[in-house]
């Protein structure tokens, strides 16, 4: 098992190619999942929002961590490509138990926040990269090389200066670069003279969340990115996209 998962892990890092970015569009599910798959998409991704809101829970890490990585294993199961993991910030688990519980689930890489889900705001950075060196430390003895994506959530927070939020991006992107991580994800930056600057100042790999307002994914490959996710948003549309085929049907009409 570990043979085939390293060989996914490996699939899903050579992926991520400045300039050529590997597009995820996230699944929440393994119907959604194989979607991803048969449309050509190289590696799944999932969403700990989706994920959580298909369950009945919200975001912010109000899913059981049995629920939310039995959707996970459900998700891997039900294709042939690597997945991605989006796991919050861990649900409280110990590295170590959170890479057995990634990697049981089929998954081989994943998603850490550097906000604390319990107030929302950022925790301290060394308090992270601890967190993340140790997951870098429990995948190398699991002997398995886990994608680990570390996402940045300065942007979430507007009480600064934009420069003053992007220095500090690039200052907390170095150093969970450092402790091991493999991509860094400044999450809501999308502002392409910032963005590019982030780009060139941390020179590794870097995740943008794609949403209404950012530069498209031709420019975004411009700007150096090599991971562009979708987030939840593919499963609001398809939610809204159902609230609006329900509301046909309640009136009476066929479905188209």
């Amino acid at each position: 098992m570990s043979a085939s998962l390293s060989a996914y892990a490996d699939a899903l890092r050579a992926l991520h190619r400045p300039g050529d970015p590997l597009v995820l569009p996230n699944a929440w599910d393994a119907g959604s999942a194989r979607a991803v798959a048969d449309a050509g998409f190289p590696a799944v991704a999932t969403s700990s929002g989706a994920v959580a809101e298909s369950l009945g829970r919200t975001d912010g890490e109000h899913t059981p961590p049995d629920e939310m990585f039995a959707a996970v294993a459900r998700i891997a199961r039900a294709v042939t490509l690597p997945v991605t993991a989006d796991l919050e910030r861990g649900y409280g688990l110990k590295p170590d138990e959170l890479v057995t519980r990634l990697l049981d689930a089929g998954a081989v890489g994943l998603n850490l926040e550097d906000s604390d889900p319990r107030t929302g705001q950022l925790v301290d950075v060394a308090e992270q990269a601890d967190l993340l060196a140790g997951v870098r430390a429990a995948a190398e003895a699991a002997g398995v090389p886990v994608v680990l994506n570390a996402r940045v959530d300065v942007f979430l927070h507007p009480d600064r200066e934009p420069a003053d939020r992007l220095a500090e991006a690039i200052r907390r992107a170095h150093r969970y670069l450092s402790a091991g991580a493999d991509c860094s994800y400044p999450i809501l930056l999308a502002e392409p003279s910032q963005l590019r600057g982030f780009v060139e100042a941390v020179a590794a790999p870097v995740n943008v969340l794609a949403r209404a307002g950012t530069p498209t994914i031709a420019e975004l490959a411009t700007l150096g990115v090599a991971r562009i996710s979708y987030g939840s948003g593919l499963y609001a549309a398809t939610r809204a996209h159902t609230a609006r085929l329900l509301a046909a049907v309640a009136a009476g009409d066929p479905l188209t």
